[in-house]
Protein backbone atom coordinates (compact mmCIF):
# COMPACT_ATOMS: atom_id res chain seq x y z
CA UNK A 1 0.00 0.00 0.00
CA UNK A 2 1.30 3.47 -0.81
CA UNK A 3 1.75 6.14 1.86
CA UNK A 4 -1.11 8.14 0.36
CA UNK A 5 -3.47 5.19 0.75
CA UNK A 6 -2.60 4.93 4.44
CA UNK A 7 -3.24 8.60 5.19
CA UNK A 8 -6.41 9.76 6.84
CA UNK A 9 -7.78 13.27 6.48
CA UNK A 10 -8.53 14.42 9.99
CA UNK A 11 -9.49 17.55 11.87
CA UNK A 12 -7.77 19.01 14.90
CA UNK A 13 -10.64 20.55 16.84
CA UNK A 14 -9.64 23.27 19.32
CA UNK A 15 -11.15 23.11 22.78
CA UNK A 16 -10.28 25.35 25.74
CA UNK A 17 -7.16 23.45 26.91
CA UNK A 18 -7.16 20.45 24.59
CA UNK A 19 -7.58 19.48 20.99
CA UNK A 20 -9.56 16.60 19.58
CA UNK A 21 -8.45 14.66 16.54
CA UNK A 22 -11.25 13.17 14.49
CA UNK A 23 -11.64 11.71 11.00
CA UNK A 24 -12.86 14.36 8.56
CA UNK A 25 -15.57 11.97 7.38
CA UNK A 26 -17.33 12.23 10.78
CA UNK A 27 -18.09 15.93 10.27
CA UNK A 28 -21.04 17.28 8.32
CA UNK A 29 -20.34 20.99 8.74
CA UNK A 30 -18.83 23.70 10.94
CA UNK A 31 -21.27 26.50 11.82
CA UNK A 32 -21.15 29.67 13.88
CA UNK A 33 -22.25 29.38 17.48
CA UNK A 34 -25.73 30.54 18.44
CA UNK A 35 -27.08 30.33 21.96
CA UNK A 36 -28.75 26.95 22.41
CA UNK A 37 -32.19 26.44 23.89
CA UNK A 38 -31.41 24.82 27.25
CA UNK A 39 -33.55 22.02 28.64
CA UNK A 40 -34.19 22.07 32.39
CA UNK A 41 -32.65 19.19 34.30
CA UNK A 42 -29.92 18.48 31.74
CA UNK A 43 -26.31 17.86 32.68
CA UNK A 44 -24.17 21.01 32.50
CA UNK A 45 -22.25 19.71 29.45
CA UNK A 46 -25.53 19.32 27.53
CA UNK A 47 -25.90 22.92 26.43
CA UNK A 48 -29.24 22.43 24.67
CA UNK A 49 -30.32 22.50 21.04
CA UNK A 50 -30.00 24.89 18.14
CA UNK A 51 -31.94 25.00 14.90
CA UNK A 52 -29.72 23.54 12.17
CA UNK A 53 -31.18 22.78 8.74
CA UNK A 54 -34.66 22.49 10.25
CA UNK A 55 -33.52 20.06 12.96
CA UNK A 56 -33.15 20.43 16.71
CA UNK A 57 -29.40 19.81 16.88
CA UNK A 58 -28.16 18.79 20.35
CA UNK A 59 -25.08 20.81 21.35
CA UNK A 60 -22.51 19.70 23.93
CA UNK A 61 -19.46 21.14 25.62
CA UNK A 62 -16.96 18.29 25.33
CA UNK A 63 -14.89 19.77 28.17
CA UNK A 64 -17.85 19.31 30.52
CA UNK A 65 -18.45 15.76 29.31
CA UNK A 66 -14.90 14.83 30.38
CA UNK A 67 -15.18 16.51 33.77
CA UNK A 68 -13.54 19.88 33.03
CA UNK A 69 -14.88 23.41 33.30
CA UNK A 70 -17.05 24.58 30.44
CA UNK A 71 -15.39 27.52 28.69
CA UNK A 72 -17.13 30.81 27.99
CA UNK A 73 -18.18 31.46 24.42
CA UNK A 74 -16.30 34.05 22.38
CA UNK A 75 -16.43 35.44 18.87
CA UNK A 76 -14.30 32.48 17.75
CA UNK A 77 -16.65 29.85 19.18
CA UNK A 78 -18.02 27.47 16.56
CA UNK A 79 -20.07 24.27 16.46
CA UNK A 80 -18.70 21.20 14.72
CA UNK A 81 -21.68 19.18 13.46
CA UNK A 82 -21.09 15.42 13.57
CA UNK A 83 -22.97 12.65 11.81
CA UNK A 84 -24.59 10.29 14.31
CA UNK A 85 -23.19 6.81 13.73
CA UNK A 86 -25.30 4.94 16.28
CA UNK A 87 -28.78 6.08 15.28
CA UNK A 88 -29.54 6.88 18.93
CA UNK A 89 -29.89 10.63 18.36
CA UNK A 90 -33.21 11.61 16.83
CA UNK A 91 -31.82 14.48 14.75
CA UNK A 92 -29.21 12.18 13.17
CA UNK A 93 -26.52 14.72 14.04
CA UNK A 94 -25.01 16.39 17.10
CA UNK A 95 -22.69 19.32 17.70
CA UNK A 96 -19.61 19.95 19.80
CA UNK A 97 -18.77 23.54 20.75
CA UNK A 98 -15.21 24.51 19.80
CA UNK A 99 -12.95 27.41 20.58
CA UNK A 100 -12.06 28.20 16.99
CA UNK A 101 -11.98 26.68 13.54
CA UNK A 102 -10.85 23.06 13.14
CA UNK A 103 -7.59 22.51 11.27
CA UNK A 104 -7.42 19.96 8.46
CA UNK A 105 -4.47 17.55 8.80
CA UNK A 106 -3.40 14.32 7.14
CA UNK A 107 -2.24 11.62 9.51
CA UNK A 108 -0.51 8.30 9.04
CA UNK A 109 1.28 5.75 11.21
CA UNK A 110 4.54 7.68 11.14
CA UNK A 111 3.12 10.87 12.70
CA UNK A 112 0.49 9.42 15.05
CA UNK A 113 1.51 7.45 18.17
CA UNK A 114 -0.45 6.31 21.22
CA UNK A 115 0.41 8.48 24.24
CA UNK A 116 -1.99 7.33 26.99
CA UNK A 117 -5.30 5.60 27.64
CA UNK A 118 -6.07 7.20 31.00
CA UNK A 119 -6.06 10.55 32.77
CA UNK A 120 -9.76 11.44 32.57
CA UNK A 121 -12.75 10.40 34.69
CA UNK A 122 -14.19 6.92 34.33
CA UNK A 123 -17.01 6.89 31.78
CA UNK A 124 -15.66 9.99 29.99
CA UNK A 125 -16.10 9.77 26.22
CA UNK A 126 -12.35 9.48 25.45
CA UNK A 127 -10.63 6.59 23.71
CA UNK A 128 -7.05 7.78 24.19
CA UNK A 129 -4.54 10.58 23.84
CA UNK A 130 -2.14 10.43 20.91
CA UNK A 131 1.13 12.15 20.09
CA UNK A 132 1.15 13.83 16.70
CA UNK A 133 4.49 15.55 16.11
CA UNK A 134 4.31 18.31 18.79
CA UNK A 135 0.58 17.94 19.59
CA UNK A 136 -1.13 15.66 22.11
CA UNK A 137 -4.79 15.56 21.00
CA UNK A 138 -7.54 13.41 22.48
CA UNK A 139 -9.36 10.83 20.40
CA UNK A 140 -13.00 11.15 21.43
CA UNK A 141 -15.22 8.10 21.89
CA UNK A 142 -17.99 9.46 19.67
CA UNK A 143 -20.31 6.47 20.18
CA UNK A 144 -20.13 6.90 23.97
CA UNK A 145 -20.77 10.62 23.57
CA UNK A 146 -23.81 9.85 21.41
CA UNK A 147 -25.17 7.52 24.10
CA UNK A 148 -24.69 10.27 26.69
CA UNK A 149 -26.51 12.77 24.45
CA UNK A 150 -29.33 10.29 23.78
CA UNK A 151 -29.83 9.81 27.51
CA UNK A 152 -30.07 13.58 27.98
CA UNK A 153 -32.47 14.16 25.09
CA UNK A 154 -34.97 11.37 25.79
CA UNK A 155 -38.38 12.82 26.55
CA UNK A 156 -39.43 11.89 30.09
Amino acid sequence: MSAAEEELYSLLVPLADERLIIPRACVAEVVRFTAPEHREGSQNWMLGTINWNGRALPIVAYEGAIGKDIPATTGRTRVVVFYSSTGSIQAGYFGIVTQGFPQLVRVNREVLKLESTDGWPEGAPVLCRVKMINEYPLVPHLEALERMIAQETVEN
